[in-house]
């Protein structure tokens, strides 16, 4: 269950609270959506199509925190989509994957949760598994 209000994800086994997490969830205008779901596709390595950077051909970041919909490439860049490890898909574009948390709202819709946790989650999480979320 992931609580909005609480930024906090508990995970449930057997009905027993067996864990909880602090989690980054949607801003105001990407709002993580409520309601109940089902995991519907896990990947360890997985790679936003979305959000990114745009790199040289060295690899070097010539354009950080890119939406391919909104921000034109620079030439001679190419696309590298930001890391989300640990990724489970439960709501459309929504998913739960490793990220940057500081306790507050600050992603594009995701819940972002500790490499750590996101990985502990990961491997308890069949798919299918009940998500809910709320205020």
């Amino acid at each position: 269950m992931i609580d909005l209000s609480e930024q906090r994800a508990y995970f449930y086994k057997g009905g027993q609270l067996a864990g909880i997490s602090p989690v980054a969830t949607g801003v105001a205008g990407n709002r993580t959506p409520t309601g109940s779901f089902r995991v519907s596709e896990k990947e360890v390595y997985h790679r936003s199509n979305l959000y990114g950077h745009y790199v040289d051909r060295a690899g070097y970041v010539r354009m950080s925190s890119v939406d391919v919909r909104k921000d034109r490439r620079p030439p001679g860049t190419v696309f590298r989509g930001a890391s989300m490890d640990f990724f489970m898909r439960f709501n459309g574009a929504v998913s739960m994957h490793a990220g940057k948390v500081t306790g507050r709202p600050e992603s594009h819709g995701c819940v972002r949760l500790p490499w750590h946790m996101a990985k502990i989650f990961y491997e308890n999480t069949p798919m299918g598994t009940k998500v809910t979320v709320r205020h």
